[in-house]
């Protein structure tokens, strides 16, 4: 079965948008866990995100949907690749990079916090 170019980038779109949206709520879940006490989860969480930070380094700060996408359209407008609104596509990484350094900081001081109770 073949797939047309613009079935296959609606495709692709909204895979990266399930992507996206997944690495989100881990962003969002790692002081979420820590304020809880629950330090495996955030633990766990920061891992996954780091390994996407690192998927991103490989791929020069790009997900490896966009150049799947850029095969099925000339379109480079910020958000071409995914079901984003533009402004948010093209500010995503600080946005969200912001939001992860925030949520490892919390995660640091819960854990330290932790540490000195327990001492």
């Amino acid at each position: 079965m073949t797939v047309d170019a613009g079935t296959a980038l609606v495709l692709v779109k909204f895979a990266h948008t399930a992507a996206w949206a997944f690495f989100v709520a881990c962003i969002l879940g790692v002081p979420a866990a820590a304020l809880r006490g629950r330090f495996r989860v955030a633990v766990f969480l920061s891992i996954v995100v780091w390994a996407e930070i690192a998927v991103l380094a490989a791929n020069h700060l790009r997900c490896p949907l966009t150049d799947v996408a850029m095969r099925y359209t000339a379109d480079r407008g910020d958000a071409f690749d995914i079901y984003l609104p533009g402004w948010l596509a093209r500010e995503n990484k600080r946005i969200f990079g912001a939001a992860f350094l925030a949520g490892e900081l919390v995660l640091a001081a819960c854990w330290a916090r932790r540490m000195r109770r327990a001492a």
